[in-house]
């Protein structure tokens, strides 16, 4: 129970040495104590909005670590490409998590044996195709409800496009080495005679203290940076860029990725810029933030090779600016 110290550790001194540091830059350029203190609301809220996904991320990993097998999950998932990157684009509806409680989820799964591309596919449709995020979109644009449909359904297709692309160029294990190690402390179930239910429930507390904390560190950084742009940019210069197209659509994904929004309350963000943005952009804004921000990017980049994430990233946002700009000039207002 020593190795979470370290980590635990690491994550309040860079949130003590953070604190320090703002109130040093207040102190020699001005801000003022309401900046301050808004900055801290915005961190704040940024963590405790992902922390219990990320928690139930951890939670299900354990569970699967500790009472799922390798041959139950490749069983279970089609080996045709086409059907596997299909079944993992809909997963969302059945386990309707962020990306944040994903990731974690996601990376066992590929170690038991679901193929990478498929794993990853759910990773980027999992945060938008669910009935949750329907319903968000669906009120927040409660007078344009094609932006509830166009949002799920451009996931969906960026997503499997994804997926299918990585089939074709993944050709190794994309997770980082490093993990092997703390994979390795927990034996598979597989062929091995049956523990008591109290050892397995110890089992899985220690790999979801492991890997919450392997997580975490990510998450904290990611939340300081998301606090600090939305603290620091105003909502002026936001609204100038609105009457470019291509500026626009680039822009609000820009946007989607440095707020890093959860997926059940952007909608009513992107909706608070429908004066000043077009359909298409604010389309761009909810589908490719949820998939891509910057907490879920320094979580990707602890689990995945930076190669590797660095393709998922331009992969996902050029189909979704590509099928944005198509959807707002043939289906939205």
């Amino acid at each position: 129970m020593q190795k979470p110290i370290l980590p635990l550790l690491t994550a309040a001194s860079a949130i003590g040495s953070g604190i320090v540091a703002l109130l040093i830059i207040r102190r020699d350029s001005g801000i003022t104590i309401e900046e301050v203190k808004r900055f801290n609301v915005v961190f704040t809220g940024i963590l405790l909005e992902a922390l219990p996904f990320v928690l139930l991320g951890v939670i299900l990993s354990a569970i699967l670590q500790v009472f799922v097998s390798d041959r139950l999950i490749r069983r279970l998932m089609p080996r045709h490409p086409l059907l596997a990157v299909t079944v993992a684009g809909l997963l969302g509806i059945l386990f309707p998590l962020c990306e944040c409680g994903m990731i974690p989820v996601v990376r066992r799964l590929i170690r038991k044996g679901m193929p990478a591309y498929a794993g990853i596919v759910y990773i980027l449709a999992g945060p938008v195709v669910n009935p949750v995020v329907f319903i968000s979109t669906w009120t927040a644009f409660s007078g344009t409800p094609q932006m509830a449909f166009a949002r799920v359904g451009l996931a969906f297709a960026v997503a499997t496009l994804t997926g299918l692309m990585l089939w074709k160029l993944l050709k190794s294990d994309p997770l980082k080495v490093d993990l092997a190690s703390l994979y390795a402390s927990l034996p598979e179930q597989v062929n091995q005679p049956a523990q008591s239910r109290g050892k397995e429930v110890q089992s899985a507390v220690l790999h979801a203290s492991d890997e919450f904390f392997d997580m975490g560190k990510y998450l904290v950084m990611g939340a300081v940076l998301a606090a600090l742009f939305q603290t620091t940019v105003s909502r002026a210069f936001l609204e100038e860029l609105g009457g470019n197209q291509l500026l626009s659509h680039l822009f609000l994904m820009g946007l989607a990725f440095l707020l890093s929004l959860c997926s059940t309350s952007d909608a009513f963000v992107a909706a608070s810029f429908s004066g000043s943005f077009e359909n298409g952009a604010l389309l761009a804004f909810l589908v490719f933030g949820p998939m891509i921000d910057l907490k879920s990017t320094l979580l990707l980049l602890a689990s995945f090779r930076t190669r590797v994430v660095l393709g998922i990233i331009g992969l996902a946002a050029t189909l979704a600016l590509s099928g944005s700009w198509l959807l707002e000039a043939i289906y939205l207002p």
